[in-house]
């Protein structure tokens, strides 16, 4: 008999596989540190390029319309508020030891993440009725529940040979190229981001994404149009190069990592709520001001700076914030702890 935890992850993707990224990588990291995960999706196309190999402990699920004949498991996460099918939650409340019920929220450096983090909500109504769930913040203060990290991650990254990596996929720079990757939504800022970039010899890597095919040439910009990339090979690219700049959440945290300079493309709401967000981040970290004023550029709060000349000093910061947030437990291992201790 699997006498593994047996973790139930929900998950429904929106839009751009985001979320669906985000659960992959913490479904691999349950897997990896001996749980049994079921992993249940609407749509679970993007894994054929984003996860062509299957660890081991990974079970995948469509996602239920109807009832379904399995037990739940000893914790049930809904990642990002999806709403866990009726029929699915009134098994767990049949169940004679209920499961933890987990919300996984989006990541947010605000300051309401530290207040919401671990909260709890009873269930007094509906198919749940008796069960309590569980609010859980990623974030990067040690009041939150810290962000996806791998063991051994950072000595991974450190002693890698991203120009040797580079080489072999057949994207090597030429002598005194800058190395850039591209992740972005569409953003009207890309034709002065390729100015600004093209002021120093620089190869520019673009990942598959609506940016990709609007790729101009100039004089000192070469480019390289990439194709879709498993999650370690997408890792690795931001390992090697000098300057990422990344998108939404998965990426975001994976540039952190990397501990190199980055820019962050926030995804865009309608209400402009993600402005808020953005600068709560550059506040938390501490981005040099020099900086912030490409973020804000790149993210259509101002107008995007001539130069980089923030670059020397994001290159020094990076490495810093990344040990900051090392300092902190990952946010598997506090999730772990915390579904024990709330039993």
């Amino acid at each position: 008999m699997d006498s593994r935890p047996l973790w139930d992850l929900f998950c429904r993707v929106i839009d751009n596989h985001g979320d669906l990224g985000v659960c992959w990588r913490l479904a691999c990291d349950l897997a990896r540190r001996g749980h049994a995960v079921r992993l249940w999706v609407d749509d679970a196309s993007a894994l054929a390029w984003m996860a062509p190999e299957h660890p081991a402990g990974i079970e995948l699920r469509a996602w239920p319309d109807q009832d379904v004949q399995v037990q739940p498991g000893d914790v049930v996460v809904e990642a990002f508020g999806c709403e866990l099918p009726p029929a699915f939650v009134a098994r767990m409340a049949a169940c004679p030891l209920a499961p933890r019920w987990i919300n996984l929220e989006y990541l947010s450096a605000e300051d309401y993440v530290e207040r919401s983090h671990g909260l709890a909500s009873p269930q007094f109504s509906g198919p749940g009725a008796g069960l309590v769930k569980h609010f859980f913040y990623p974030g990067f203060t040690p009041r939150t529940g810290g962000l996806l990290r791998e063991p051994g991650l950072l000595d991974l990254v450190d002693g890698f040979d991203g120009g040797g990596w580079l080489a072999q996929q057949g994207w090597a720079p030429r002598s005194g190229e800058r190395v850039v990757s591209l992740f972005a939504y569409a953003n009207a800022a890309l034709p002065a981001l390729l100015d600004t970039l093209a002021e120093q010899p620089t190869l520019l890597l673009a990942c598959p994404g609506p940016t990709q095919a609007e790729i101009s040439g100039r004089p000192g910009l070469r480019s390289i149009a990439l194709p879709y990339l498993p999650q370690p090979d997408y890792d690795r690219l931001l390992w090697s190069c000098d300057l990422n700049l990344v998108r939404g959440e998965d990426s975001f945290v994976r540039a952190q990592w990397a501990g190199k300079p980055f820019v962050w493309h926030i995804y865009p709401q309608h209400d402009n709520a993600h402005h808020a967000k953005l600068e709560a981040f550059m506040a938390r970290a501490e981005l040099p001001e020099a900086w912030r004023a490409l973020w804000r550029g790149w993210n259509g709060l101002a107008a995007l700076p001539a130069s980089l000349t923030g670059l020397t000093e994001a290159a020094a910061h990076a490495p810093a914030w990344r040990a900051q947030l090392a300092a902190q437990p990952d946010l598997l291992s506090q999730l772990d702890a915390f579904v024990g201790a709330s039993r």
